[in-house]
């Protein structure tokens, strides 16, 4: 049911070959309280019956939610999330994954910091994490999973440390005003790890909170991209976060700027030690931990990072 007296949300929904899990994703929407917002799914050209289930669970539910389904060929996730971000009419957009599902009381604990913080323009929280029958696995997927620190993401300059140098978002756990995505250009596209390019581009800007809310359940099952141990597939997804690290290190004052620099070096140490070269990784080391340093050592300019390209 729709609200006038709450901001829309636009709960948008990439889904591709998660015939097992999308159901229960899309349920979860409707299970959340928040009484005004929309559901936008995009099949992404899934090979399983992702589509089908989709179609079933559209039908049965289509006079419970505003709904909006599309199914094409497959883009990639960051052309999806593009796609699905211009359908949306929410003034907030709540990314979301067809193998995770959102927690009832997150939109609205997400809306209200929005509301409450006009200078943000996007919030993360924390997820708990499951298995792929839907058991808990651990309680945070920030603190437990990843291995992050909570307390660093209290601050601006905390939160900027975070996203650089201990990627800790465990799934979609983010809510987005629309003109901060305007702002940044939206998501990469042609990118795998096209979330920390976002983020990196937002944090940048003191744009990014955060809430020690579990607002989604990140799902743990063989198919994560993110936690693959094909050996190939793993480097390539380090080479183009080297990338990213190298391209975003000009949106950065110091010693943003420096860290970022740094982590890149570290992440090129991870590929020489996949790679079996002990001589680059030796290299990768000690620029990683002389530009660290130096990061430490550099005094905060007092600016604020510069607009995204």
């Amino acid at each position: 049911m729709m609200s006038d007296d709450v901001p829309l949300v636009s709960v948008l929904i990439p889904a591709f070959n998660h015939e097992r899990f999308v159901q229960r994703c899309l349920d979860s929407v409707l299970e959340d309280p928040y009484p005004a917002k929309e559901l936008i799914v995009i099949d992404d050209g899934s090979t399983d019956r992702t589509a089908e289930r989709i179609a079933d669970w559209v039908a049965t539910h289509c006079m419970d939610i505003p709904i909006e389904y599309v199914r094409r060929e497959n883009r990639g996730i960051a052309a999806t999330l593009n796609e699905l971000a211009a359908r949306a009419n929410g003034e907030f957009l709540r990314p979301g994954a067809s193998d995770d599902y959102l927690l009832p009381g997150g939109l609205d604990a997400q809306v209200r910091y929005l509301l409450a913080h006009p200078d943000k323009g996007a919030v993360i929280g924390d997820s708990v994490v499951v298995d792929q029958h839907g058991n808990r696995l651990h309680d945070s997927g920030m603190g437990l999973l990843r291995g992050g620190s909570k307390s660093l993401y209290r601050s601006d300059d905390g939160i900027r440390r975070a996203i650089i140098s201990h990627w800790a978002i465990g799934g979609p756990v983010a809510l987005m005003r629309r003109s901060a995505l305007d702002t940044v250009d939206r998501w990469s596209e042609g990118l795998r790890i096209e979330d920390w390019d976002l983020f990196l581009r937002l944090a940048a800007r003191d744009a990014l909170g955060f809430i020690d809310v579990s607002v989604c359940a990140y799902r743990i099952h063989g198919a994560n991209l993110s936690r693959t141990r094909h050996t190939a597939t793993r480097i390539g997804n380090l080479a183009e976060s080297r990338q990213v690290a190298l391209r975003r290190a000009c949106l950065f004052d110091e010693p943003y700027r420096t860290l970022l620099r740094a982590q890149a070096y570290h992440i090129g140490a991870k590929i020489a030690f996949l790679q079996g070269q002990p001589w680059s990784l030796a290299q990768n080391l000690l620029a990683w931990s002389w530009l660290w340093l130096l990061s430490k050592l550099r005094p905060a300019s007092g600016r604020h990072g510069v607009e995204a390209a």
